[in-house]
């Protein structure tokens, strides 16, 4: 009994440590994608109600990596109508930054606001501009908090993946309590993510589709986001774009951010 005792904690300690280090192989992957981010994009974010309605608002991203810090450039134009174009302007810019050291910000910018909004913590977790998305989920931060496990190895779909569960410290500030994400045991990209918000159930999934490889760098044409046990989803759909488009730090500046034209 003894020696069956030993070597059942030999294997558990075993395959925790190769757990670990799995963890710090597809953390260093992960890194490494954010930390080498030249992107821009354009495309849509359709809101899908529980009808099949479907709800269209013009979306374009600009994200960069510069020593220390992401910063992520994005523009909401909402569809509108004749009667609400005659109305005020509702483009939104949102600028977001993510620092490895957890010392996020976000900051709203609209048309004829003389300044743009700091968006305090407890705000990050209402939808941007009525999606499933919220603004925490644009920065993904969770691959820099330090509590990181490899769970198992399965499948998703026809891709073989490393289930990477990520846990937020006493200084990470998330509003959720964990996320999962599957990533591609090849390529080391997110295929399928479930983030569990706290204080509740509440499961948020991400579903990447339609990937593609380009100037060296893997991304996804379409994001799925759904809530569980909420009907409808939100689809972000990238129409064109580019993963090497030499932006700077004038793309980011807050003075240029606020230049709005008159009409969109």
């Amino acid at each position: 009994m003894r020696l069956a005792s030993v070597v059942a904690t030999t294997m558990l300690l075993m395959a925790t440590a190769a757990h670990a280090a799995d963890a710090r192989a597809a953390i260093a992957v992960a890194r490494q994608r954010i930390e080498t981010t030249d992107s821009r994009a354009t495309g849509r974010l359709v809101r899908v109600d529980a009808s099949g309605k479907r709800i269209s608002n013009a979306f374009t991203l600009k994200a960069h990596w510069f020593p220390g810090v992401l910063r992520a450039l994005i523009e909401i134009v909402p569809s509108r109508t004749p009667a609400e174009s005659r109305g005020q302007d509702a483009r939104v810019r949102i600028l977001l930054e993510m620092r490895p050291n957890g010392q996020d910000t976000v900051r709203i910018f609209r048309p004829h606001e003389s300044a743009p909004t700091l968006l305090p913590f407890d705000k990050w977790s209402e939808s941007v501009s009525g999606s499933d998305f919220n603004y925490e989920d644009f920065l993904q931060p969770e691959y820099y908090w330090q509590d990181q496990t490899i769970t198992k190895s399965t499948k998703f779909g026809a891709r073989d993946c490393d289930v990477l569960k990520s846990t937020p410290g006493a200084s990470d500030r998330s509003h959720y309590a964990e996320v999962q994400t599957w990533l591609d045991h090849t390529i080391g990209y997110p295929i399928y993510t479930e983030k569990t918000s706290k204080g509740s159930t509440s499961v948020k999934e991400f579903t990447s589709l339609g990937l593609s490889r380009s100037g060296g760098v893997w991304a996804a044409r379409q994001v799925e986001v759904k809530i569980h046990g909420r009907p409808g989803s939100t689809i972000l759909i990238i129409e064109r774009g580019s993963t090497r488009a030499h932006l700077t730090i004038k793309d980011f500046s807050p003075e240029q951010i606020s230049q709005f034209e008159d009409r969109p």
